[in-house]
């Protein structure tokens, strides 16, 4: 018989990949290699998931294998992948303690479930509200607010620059009175609401204030969240209007006045979500979605704000795509670093400072056009790696979003993903269930470290708006996404049904959006024009210009700062001022942004 302990050639190469990175495997390990494994492999190689390319085999022709992103995987972890001082007191802690690899909610999801959320708006604010009620209905337990473009990018729905795009990719938003019918008998007070709006965030928060007034709620108890991320616009999505500079003063005003007024109410999340979707890895959403944070911090502390006062309700919000324990480390490593900032770095002393909370959706660019029904699978898996990092609030995406805006149909089907891995899948009742899994802390670790590598480089640049402006991380996910274009084209990395497994089939049903909605929206704002005291709009818009041209200094004795631009914004609001008429106004004030060409 062959002796086992003696290794041909090609196995012997192999062998390295026991001391990769530092590793001291131990003689069980070393006893396995060779008496198990190198046997294994001499009769059958490994070999490589997807088409066998130059990404997929190494040097020597063995297959190499990745994640999503790129980052090598071994074949086994075990206690060798640990730093040798390894310790759970340091390293992972209990729930709830510093420095919350698992989790900051010591009882996980035994006390609260996770928040259910389906990310909704489509045409009119009449048609979204019916949605809504539809999702509270069916178990949903929080709201999340699509907007469509034209308010996202600050026009109302009669301007020429909103033409064919007027509630066709979420709700058009383009006064109170479109708020007031939007959130038409849904209580403020007792239902949690995410607004996913940036450039004119302030607007739009200022305008769900003031129907949450008009209801009767106590502001201090609404909650909720309103996105106000302007960095990651500049970086991957592209709804900007102003200037970073001014972009990022709007910002800090949110972050006094929500302080001072609405204690309960997220006036950020500082979102990964479209960086990812721009095509960065796991890895580079994490580490520029935190130095985004740091950078709002900053600028915040600039003003004279402690950031023991506006971090608790600094929120984040996290993609979950298909490679599943990737995205578990990422979430795990997310809070290590978050603790790490605030106590190392900013010197925070409030514990909830301390703490990252965040949302998480589920890979809208993952999803295929092709035998769309596949993405439920996608979805649910997704959902459960959101579960398993410990989210504290998630939406999962519909089949058919890749198509058109979701069916009522898929809308419930979804819901029903997320109620399925809450209450029949059993992972909710135990906290962090990875804990502790080789591999798991391995990609945990270096998640965390890869994250502060990029931190050194943005310090080096002078901060994240600095690097923005030269291109930095815009280069860097686009060489992401351009690498992995390139390993889905030559089948390296296979999409089940778009690049593999194709059939051909007919396309669902999906949501019509007709220009019938533009329509019916300019016709109201004809009609709101009309009805409104228009000079006293005019006195508001000059007002707000006026505070806008100033510079603001953190108020003093509870106060905010008297040119706070939030106090007037809400008054244009309650004016019947348009969310185009506002940003017009701040646009006279501050100019509008055009990116450059980077070399």
């Amino acid at each position: 018989m062959p002796d086992s302990t003696k290794l041909n050639e090609k196995t012997r190469q192999d062998l390295p990949d026991l001391y990769a990175d530092g590793r001291q495997p131990s003689g069980a390990e070393l006893q396995w290699a060779k008496k198990t494994l190198a046997p294994t492999l001499e009769k059958s190689p490994e070999k490589p998931i997807g088409a066998p390319t130059g990404t997929n085999l190494d040097e020597h022709g063995n297959g190499r294998f990745t994640t999503i992103s790129g980052l090598p995987i071994r074949r086994l972890y075990t206690e060798a992948d640990l730093p040798a001082d390894w310790n759970y007191n340091e390293y992972l802690n209990y729930p709830g303690q510093p420095p919350y690899t698992r989790g900051i909610h010591a009882t996980g999801y035994r006390g609260k479930m996770w928040t259910m959320r389906q990310f909704s708006g489509f045409a009119s604010p009449e048609e979204t509200n019916q949605r809504y009620k539809y999702l509270l209905e069916h178990g949903g337990q929080g709201l999340s607010v699509a907007f469509d473009l034209p308010t996202l990018m600050g026009y109302d729905s009669d301007h020429m620059m909103s033409e064919g795009e007027v509630g066709k990719c979420g709700v058009a938003i383009d006064s109170l009175e479109d708020m007031e019918i939007l959130f038409d008998g849904i209580d403020l007070e007792k239902t949690t609401v995410s607004m996913t709006i940036n450039s004119p965030a302030s607007v739009l928060w200022a305008m769900y204030l003031a129907v949450a007034e008009k209801q009767g709620a106590d502001l201090t108890k609404v909650s909720g969240t309103i996105q106000n991320d302007i960095l990651k616009e500049y970086i991957a999505q592209k709804e900007y209007i102003y200037p970073p500079a001014p972009s990022m003063r709007l910002v800090i005003d949110t972050f006094e006045f929500g302080t001072r007024f609405t204690p309960r109410f997220n006036t950020v999340s500082i979102s990964g979500y479209h960086i990812r979707e721009a095509g960065s890895t796991a890895l580079q959403e994490l580490a520029f979605t935190l130095y985004d944070g740091v950078e709002y911090v900053e600028w915040a502390q600039r003003r004279g704000l402690d950031v023991d006062d506006f971090g608790p309700r600094l929120s984040f919000f996290f993609n979950a795509h298909n490679d599943f324990f990737e995205e578990i480390g990422k979430y795990r490593a997310a809070r290590k670093i978050w603790y790490r900032l605030m106590k190392e770095r900013f010197g925070a002393k409030n514990p909830r400072t301390w703490l990252m909370r965040f949302h998480t959706q589920t890979a809208g660019v993952s999803l295929t056009a092709q035998q769309p029904m596949n993405n439920i699978a996608r979805v649910a898996i997704q959902a459960l790696a959101a579960v398993l990092g410990g989210t504290q609030s998630l939406h999962t995406d519909s089949y058919d979003e890749a198509l058109a805006l979701p069916t009522e149909e898929a809308v419930r089907l979804a819901l029903r993903t997320q109620q399925i891995i809450a209450y029949e899948s059993g992972v909710a009742q135990t906290v962090d269930p990875l804990g502790g899994s080789y591999f798991v802390e391995r990609m945990t670790l270096d998640m965390e470290k890869g994250a502060f590598d990029y931190f050194d480089k943005l310090d080096a640049m002078g901060g994240m708006v600095k690097a923005i402006e030269k291109g930095f991380p815009q280069k860097e996910i686009a060489e992401a996404s351009y690498q992995f274009q390139r390993a889905t084209e030559a089948k390296a990395k296979v999409t089940v049904g778009a690049n593999e497994f194709v059939v051909e089939e007919p396309s669902p049903n999906t949501l019509y959006i007709g220009e019938e909605v533009a329509q019916a929206q300019t016709k109201k704002l004809n009609s709101l024009r009309q009805r409104r005291s228009n000079d006293g709009v005019l006195r508001s818009l000059d007002a707000l210009k006026q505070a806008a041209g100033q510079e603001p200094q953190a108020g003093t004795d509870g106060n905010i700062s008297p040119v706070n631009t939030m106090p007037f914004i809400l008054d244009a609001v309650k004016a019947y001022a348009t969310v185009g008429e506002i940003c017009q106004a701040l646009r006279e004030v501050y100019g509008t942004y055009e990116e450059s060409a980077f070399a």
